[in-house]
C-alpha cells in the first residue's frame, strides 16, 4: 500500500481526529497544512527553510507543471522528488481546478477539457487518462483524480450533471493509474452547496475504494458558513479510517473550522499570495507591513513567534525592503506566515490530543480578531 492512515485519537471536546498518514517519502501528522509549491517549488523559499519551520508536505500542481516544464521532463530527472530536491511528501493536485478557473476558452465534453494554455493560447487537451498520466510522471506520493470543479453560485442541474461526470471520470483515473503500489489515488468529492448532491458525490466515490477523499468546490468565493455547512453535511459520509482532504483552504479560521468537522489536510496559496503584498498573519491578527506606522517600528513582525524573520529583523527593517522592492523582504514575510501556519497547526494537533480544540479556538480567535467575520482573514 503507497498510503496509510493511522486514526490516532478522536477530541472529545470537538470531536477533531489526530492522526498519521503514512507515505513512501515519509509520515504525516494531521490536521497539516500543506503549503503549495506550484511550479516544484514554494515561491521565494528554499526545501532547506521549509525543512527548518517543519514543512511535512508540499503541494505542487499537475497543469502549470504540465505546461512547463513539462511532465516527460520532470520524469527524465527522476520525478518531482528529485527534481526539486525535496525528499518528503509530495501532493499533486489533478489539475482540474486551473483547467476551468485559468482558461476563459475551454470546452468541456465527456472525455475530458479542451483549454487554450493561459501562457501562450496554445490549444490544449486533459482528460483523466491525461491527468493521471501527467501525475505518474511526475511521481507524487498523493495524486488527485481529474474531476470538474463547479463555479459558486451553480444551479442544481449544473452541479447534479457535474458530479455525475465527476464521477465518471473517477473511475476512468483508477483504471488509467499505472503505479498503484507507489502513488496514492484520492477521489474529490463534489456537490457544490447541495445537502444531496454532496451526499450522492460522496456514496458514488467511496464505492471505488480511493485510498483518500478530497472535498472540492468550496473556497470558491462562497460565504464561510456556507462551507461550513457543506462539511457539516458532507464528512459523515466519508470513511473514518482515510484521510480527508479540504481543497483550497489556508486562512487561520478555516483551519480551525474545518478541523472541527473533521478534515485532516488543508492546502491554500494564501500565506505565499499575500506575503508579496506585505500582509502578514501575526498572534495577534493580521498585520500590513508596508504601513507608514512601521516605518520606525524596531520590534519584531510578531513578538509571540519564534521563526527565523522574528528572531533576526524588524518591522521597520522589512518594511523598507518591501518598499525598495527588494527579493528579501518578500522572503522574509513568505517564511513568516508559512511558520506561522505550520506552528498553528502543531498547536492544533496539541489541542487535539488534550481533549480542549474548542478552548483553543475560542481563545486564538480572541486574540486573532476572528469574532463576526465571516470573512475569517
Amino acid at each position: 500500500m503507497p498510503l496509510k492512515y493511522e486514526l490516532i485519537k478522536t477530541c472529545k471536546q470537538s470531536g477533531a481526529r489526530l492522526g498519521k498518514i503514512h507515505t513512501p517519502h515519509g509520515t504525516i501528522d494531521t490536521p497539516i497544512f500543506m503549503p503549495v509549491g506550484t511550479l516544484a517549488t514554494v515561491k521565494t523559499m528554499s526545501p532547506e527553510e521549509l525543512k527548518q519551520m517543519e514543512a511535512q508536505i508540499i503541494l505542487s500542481n499537475t497543469y502549470h507543471l504540465f505546461l512547463r516544464p513539462g511532465h516527460e521532463i520532470v520524469k527524465e530527472a527522476g520525478g518531482l522528488h528529485t527534481f526539486m530536491n525535496w525528499d518528503r511528501p509530495i501532493l499533486t493536485d489533478s489539475g482540474g481546478f486551473q483547467v476551468f478557473s485559468l482558461s476563459e476558452m475551454r470546452k468541456i465534453t465527456e472525455e475530458g477539457v479542451e483549454f487554450r494554455s493561459h501562457l501562450n493560447g496554445d490549444k490544449l487537451f486533459i482528460s483523466p487518462e491525461k491527468s493521471i498520466e501527467i501525475q505518474n510522471a511526475l511521481g507524487a506520493d498523493i495524486i488527485m483524480a481529474f474531476d470538474e470543479c463547479p463555479p459558486y453560485p451553480a444551479d442544481y442541474e449544473y452541479v447534479k450533471k457535474s458530479l455525475e461526470r465527476t464521477t465518471r471520470w473517477a473511475e476512468r483515473c483508477i483504471q488509467a493509474h499505472q503505479k498503484k503500489d507507489e502513488q496514492a489515488l484520492f477521489g474529490i468529492v463534489q456537490g457544490g452547496m447541495y445537502e444531496d448532491l454532496r451526499k450522492q458525490s460522496a456514496e458514488q466515490l467511496t464505492s471505488f475504494d480511493f485510498l483518500g477523499y478530497a472535498i472540492g468546490g468550496l473556497s470558491v468565493g462562497e460565504p464561510k458558513h456556507l462551507m461550513y455547512e457543506a462539511l457539516e453535511f458532507t464528512v459523515p459520509h466519508l470513511p473514518t479510517q482515510k484521510p480527508r482532504y479540504l481543497m483550497g483552504v489556508g486562512s487561520p479560521d478555516a483551519l480551525l473550522e474545518g478541523t472541527i468537522r473533521g478534515m485532516d489536510m488543508f492546502d491554500c496559496v494564501l500565506p505565499t499570495r499575500i506575503a508579496r503584498n506585505g500582509t502578514t498573519m501575526t498572534s495577534e491578527g493580521r498585520l500590513v507591513i508596508r504601513n507608514a506606522k512601521f516605518e520606525k517600528d524596531f520590534g519584531p513582525l510578531d513578538p509571540n513567534c519564534s521563526c527565523y524573520t522574528c528572531t533576526h529583523y524588524s518591522r521597520a527593517y522589512i518594511r523598507h525592503l518591501l518598499k525598495a522592492n527588494e527579493i528579501f523582504g518578500i522572503r522574509l514575510t513568505t517564511y513568516h506566515n508559512l511558520h506561522f501556519l505550520i506552528e498553528l497547526m502543531k498547536n492544533v494537533r496539541q489541542a487535539i490530543a488534550e481533549d480542549r480544540l474548542l478552548d483553543f479556538k475560542e481563545e486564538f480567535f480572541v486574540q486573532y480578531g476572528l469574532h463576526n467575520n465571516d470573512k475569517g482573514f
